[in-house]
């Protein structure tokens, strides 16, 4: 059965992020491109994507000629990555607590992958037990999570808006069911290990996202993604109510002017800290 409370809760944000799709893959291409090489996904591999958004590691699955099947909690996700990628099988489903093998065929995969949508189990060792029960003896897991100290993804661009709130909600706490569930190597390792996975590398990433898209600045992408967030949905919920329309838009345009003064060479960019994680699942545990 899904969690209902991180069901409702993706319900609510998905739509954001699909329609900021585009920009989210530009600005996390340094994390989708060592994902990927760490993954070394090949010709006839069964491939799963957890929580597999708008369907980005997907199609980059099937260019490298494996079999994709994606799962997500969001059934806004759930329809642009069919849209994306339509020849991969993609279904709406916790992976927490699903059966996926029985989600697609029994088969066994040789290839977990996640591209930030595994933090968020409230039991992440009995979720990453979960998905080692779909996973081929042998076979390997590779995801990227957010790490510890990272900030900037959450806040940069809501500066002018939450310094309007006497108590400005900030990033999500560390190791806690959320963008940060996963933050810290220590809970990570230990996580993967509880739910019988060996081999385990958690390795420190620093990537830039750059937000500047089609030669635009990036600003206008980057305020939007901001927005569909965590932390700038919590503070829209609560500022806007008290200023209205008129307040809360001069408040957007000084987000924008604070960003213009803060370029790098001509676009919105910053650096971003993540874990490159990898196991393997042990031979003979399979239940293929």
């Amino acid at each position: 059965m899904a969690d209902p409370l991180r069901r409702d809760d993706w319900a609510s944000k998905a739509h954001g992020w699909v329609r900021n799709q585009r920009v989210f893959d530009h600005a996390f291409t340094p994390f989708t491109d060592a994902l990927l090489a760490a993954a070394r996904i090949g010709t006839g591999m069964r491939v799963l994507d957890v929580g597999c958004g708008a369907g980005t590691l997907l199609q980059a699955a099937l260019d490298a000629g494996a079999e994709a099947v994606g799962v997500d909690i969001a059934e806004a996700m759930v329809a642009a990555a069919r849209e994306r990628a339509p020849r991969a099988s993609v279904h709406r489903g916790d992976a927490q607590t699903a059966d996926l093998l029985a989600l697609d065929g029994g088969t066994p995969f040789d290839r977990v992958i996640s591209r930030f949508g595994v933090m968020f189990f409230s039991d992440p060792a009995t979720a990453f037990a979960n998905l080692r029960a779909a996973c081929a003896a042998g076979g390997e897991l590779a995801f990227v999570s957010w790490r510890e100290g990272e900030t900037d993804l959450f806040t940069y661009g809501l500066e002018p808006l939450r310094a309007e709130l006497a108590d400005p909600p900030g990033p999500p706490a560390d190791d806690t069911a959320g963008p940060m569930g996963l933050a810290t190597q220590g809970h990570v390792g230990s996580v993967l290990r509880d739910a019988g996975w060996v081999d385990v590398e958690v390795v420190p990433l620093v990537g830039t996202c750059d937000f500047g898209l089609d030669g635009s600045d990036g600003v206008d992408e980057r305020l939007s993604v901001a927005l569909a967030g965590t932390v700038g949905i919590a503070v829209r919920e609560e500022l806007f109510p008290i200023v209205g329309q008129q307040a809360w838009d001069a408040l957007c345009e000084k987000a924008r002017s604070d960003m213009r003064r803060r370029m790098v060479r001509g676009s919105v960019c910053f650096d971003s800290r993540a874990w490159l994680v990898t196991a393997r699942n042990p031979p003979g545990t399979s239940r293929g």
